[in-house]
């Protein structure tokens, strides 16, 4: 064995254990594997997981952070319910931040951050012709993170990136809706061409057009549900 080979560490983190069972926990809620109300048993989960209970309370603990699962003291883990006021919220903080956002980056934008959003828009059309749902969220996800990381905004990124875990469960909830991934495709494409054409204004207003109405057909997802 070589000297250059022979100093590879290849020893696994327990740490890395715990961002993979947090990671895997993230996409069961989100996909609605587990409902919001649904307690999360710690043995049940070192089980599904194939993990130990201390990867897996970690892992709980950094989805607590995020607000995607609470604990209480007589009823351990649980996913919450997310009130539509909360989502209402979110979605309008989302569209003052991810508007300014949009057309500070039109400024910025580079040659390989729209070869990554031009690939996540491709992913996106193809999960709507295969009915990816989870494909539809990690594509729009993709689609945003130059967005956000090039934007030039520290305290932008910060505020969207706490919210992200929840942004990506109200995804999930729009997309949802018969249709609606097709106007997000429309609409995700707008900012886009907005923004390769250098048109701040344009990036600005598709990027809160897009919010908005992907606003609205998370509340009537909310509807059909209560």
């Amino acid at each position: 064995m070589s000297a250059a080979v022979s100093q590879i560490d290849l020893r696994v983190s327990p740490k890395t254990v715990q961002r993979q069972a947090a990671d895997k926990l993230r996409s069961a809620i989100v996909a609605g594997m587990f409902k919001p109300g649904d307690r999360l048993v710690e043995a049940d989960l070192c089980t599904l997981l194939g993990v130990s209970r201390p990867s897996v309370r970690e892992a709980l603990r950094s989805l607590e952070a995020e607000k995607l699962v609470a604990l209480t003291p007589n009823r351990g883990f649980f996913v919450p319910t997310l009130s539509w006021n909360e989502a209402e919220e979110i979605y309008k903080v989302r569209a003052l931040l991810e508007s300014e956002a949009a057309a500070l980056f039109t400024t910025r934008a580079a040659s390989a951050d729209l070869k990554t959003m031009r690939a996540a828009l491709s992913e996106f059309r193809g999960s709507i012709k295969s009915d990816d749902r989870i494909l539809q969220v990690t594509s729009t996800r993709q689609f945003y993170e130059p967005i956000l990381s090039g934007c030039g905004n520290r305290i932008i990124q910060e505020i969207l990136h706490g919210l992200m875990a929840r942004i990506t469960f109200l995804r999930a909830r729009s997309m949802s809706r018969a249709g609606r991934a097709k106007f997000s495709l429309r609409e995700m494409t707008k900012i886009f061409d907005a923004i390769k054409s250098g048109d701040a204004e344009k990036a600005r207003a598709a990027a809160r057009e897009h919010v908005e109405n992907a606003c609205v057909a998370a509340r009537l997802a909310y509807d059909e549900i209560e």
